[in-house]
C-alpha cells in the first residue's frame, strides 16, 4: 500500500497492546489522522519524544485497512515548554481537546492548523498571567471556524441594532435586543465590557492578545459565555476546557 508525507500537530495519543500507540493527528489541511506508532513504548524507540502531545512533526505515513501507520517522525516544534510547565500545559491541552473533538477525517480546514500552531508558539512563552486570555481567544477563533462565530453588533434574531441588550443568546449565537431577548431561554447575561472583550479576541492575533491588558472581570465573563456557547453547540464534552474552568477561572 502506498506511503506518503504529511504534517501534524500530535492532539493525543493512546496506549495500543503492549508496546504500540495510536496517535490522533491534526493534519496541516485540518484533517483529523488516526496513526499507529509501532513500539513506541519500547524503550529506544526511535518515536519516543517526538510522538508526544503539542508536538508539530513532519510524518511519512503508511496507508492501512483500518489505521495509518508511521513509519518516520522527524520533530518540527516539540513545545516542550507546554509539557513541562503545569499552567502552560493546562493551558494548551484545551487546545488539543477541543481541535480533537472538532476536526473529522476527510473534513478539510487549512486555517485551523495555522491558527493552531500560532497559539501553541505564544503559549510557550508568553507570560503565564496573559494565558486565561491566550485560552479564550483561541476558542473564540475555533468556534468561529466551525461557523459558530458570535453576532456582536446586531441582534441575532431580528438583525435591528442592539447597543442596549445585555444579553446573550446560546441558540441564536449571538447578543439580542432587548425585545427578541425576552423570549429566548438560553440567553446568558452579557455586559458591555465582555462583549468588548470578545470583539477584541475575535479580530487580534494571538501575540496581540497575549501582550493587551484586559480587565479580568470583563476576562473572566467573556470566557464563561465561551464555554457555555462552546457546550451548547459541540457535541462532544470538553473535559480539559472544563478542568481549565475550574482550575483557573474561579
Amino acid at each position: 500500500m502506498a506511503s506518503y508525507s504529511v504534517r501534524a500537530l500530535v492532539l493525543r495519543k493512546t496506549k495500543l497492546g503492549e508496546t504500540d500507540v495510536i496517535v490522533t493527528l491534526l493534519a496541516q489541511d485540518g484533517r483529523q489522522l488516526r496513526a499507529v506508532a509501532k513500539g513506541m513504548r519500547k524503550p529506544g524507540s526511535r518515536f519516543g519524544g517526538r510522538l508526544e502531545p503539542f508536538c508539530v512533526v513532519d510524518l511519512l505515513l503508511h496507508a492501512g485497512r483500518s489505521l495509518e501507520v508511521v513509519t518516520e517522525a522527524e520533530t518540527v516544534e516539540s513545545f516542550a515548554s507546554l509539557r513541562e510547565d503545569y499552567d502552560r500545559s493546562t493551558a494548551a491541552s484545551v487546545l488539543v481537546d477541543v481541535l480533537d473533538k472538532t476536526a473529522q477525517e476527510g473534513q478539510t480546514e487549512e486555517r485551523v492548523f495555522a491558527m493552531a500552531e500560532a497559539t501553541l508558539a505564544v503559549m510557550a512563552d508568553a507570560p503565564v498571567s496573559s494565558l486565561p486570555a491566550i485560552v479564550s481567544g483561541f476558542l473564540a477563533k475555533a468556534l468561529a471556524m466551525q461557523g459558530y462565530r458570535p453576532e456582536l453588533l446586531a441582534c441575532a434574531c431580528c438583525a435591528q441594532e442592539a447597543t442596549g441588550g445585555r444579553v446573550f443568546s446560546l441558540r441564536a449565537g449571538g447578543v439580542l435586543c432587548p425585545e427578541c431577548g425576552a423570549d429566548d431561554p438560553s440567553t446568558l447575561a452579557f455586559t458591555q465590557e465582555a462583549r468588548d472583550v470578545l470583539q477584541a479576541l475575535l479580530g487580534m492575533t494571538m501575540r496581540e492578545i497575549a501582550e493587551e491588558p484586559f480587565d479580568a472581570a470583563a476576562l473572566r465573563e467573556c470566557f464563561s459565555l465561551l464555554r457555555a456557547f462552546a457546550a451548547y453547540h459541540l457535541p462532544a464534552r470538553l473535559k480539559a476546557l472544563d478542568f481549565y474552568a475550574g482550575s483557573v477561572f474561579i
